[in-house]
């Protein structure tokens, strides 16, 4: 998926960048896969804001997404790859040869038309979900279990992928998006290939009013405030700052954020990349 770029006739096409949705074969969604989506805007259960600059945004409707692929060894049809506003990832539409359709994660390079397979002994072809187990080392992979028949819930969105590095007992040693390498029971799936909308994170929003589209509402930096206000506020002209933290007082670049008690630590081999 290439890129767009946009003539500056105003101001906010001046500096736009975004994904050329050319490739996308079909522009309204299934209505049998369509669900209700209820804004929160950061709001918690009590209605106080938990989460600051959340709000407003265009109303959308969620399209229900098969991450578990557990109509096995039955073969499905690309009927199209579309837009998806809740996510960054394409999908697409498939349909099964008793008739139903689902929503699935578009990999990168599918085509309508392309035909798709889930269960044991299956090709390791683009599209097709396996077994861990019967996929080859060294194998590109997304949508990937952590639990037996949970569905995929690492490497979903645009452009990410894991590799399949090595096999172990009853392990498999996966390579993340992140960096981090972990163990993964060879008896979760996983999906062949990397996400769709690989240039998704070269995009650029280019003005304010579109952030608000999204649902995104403006943000004030902590050293721009008064010291009552923020931990960075407050001083003379631009001196004010400090170490970097939250509202509340808590580091936010470098502190570590996992439990270390977790006991899902015992899987993680190599720890994600560091932000230097």
């Amino acid at each position: 998926m290439a890129l767009k770029k946009y003539k500056p006739t105003t101001p906010g096409t001046r500096f736009r960048v975004s994904v050329d949705y050319s490739e996308l074969t079909k522009t309204k969604p299934e209505k049998t896969l369509l669900a209700p989506i209820h804004k929160k805007a950061g709001r918690n259960s009590q209605g106080r804001t938990t989460v600051r600059n959340r709000g407003g945004g265009h109303k959308r409707r969620y399209r229900i997404i098969d991450f578990k692929r557990d109509k096995h060894g039955m073969p499905a049809t690309i009927l199209s790859v579309e837009y998806d506003p809740n996510r960054s990832a394409f999908i697409s539409l498939v349909k099964y040869e008793d008739g139903e359709k689902r929503y699935i994660i578009a990999p990168e390079g599918i085509k309508e038309g392309d035909t798709v397979i889930s269960g044991k002994g299956v090709a390791p072809d683009l599209g097709n979900t396996l077994f861990i187990d019967e996929i080859p080392l060294g194998t590109t992979i997304h949508n990937i279990e952590l639990q037996p028949g949970r569905g995929g819930c690492m490497a979903r969105s645009a452009g990410t992928y894991g590799q399949l590095a090595n096999k172990d007992g009853k392990y498999a040693i996966i390579k993340l998006p992140s960096g981090e390498t972990r163990m993964v029971l060879l008896t979760c799936m996983a999906t062949i290939g990397s996400v769709s909308n690989s240039d998704y994170n070269l995009k650029v929003i280019a003005k304010a009013g579109r952030s608000r589209w999204l649902g995104k509402r403006p943000r004030v930096r902590g050293v721009a405030m008064n010291p009552v206000d923020h931990p960075m506020g407050g001083g003379e002209g631009k001196s004010s700052g400090g170490h970097p933290r939250s509202r509340t007082g808590l580091y936010s670049k470098g502190k570590k954020t996992r439990n270390p008690n977790k006991p899902s630590s015992r899987l993680i081999i190599g720890k994600k990349k560091s932000r230097k």
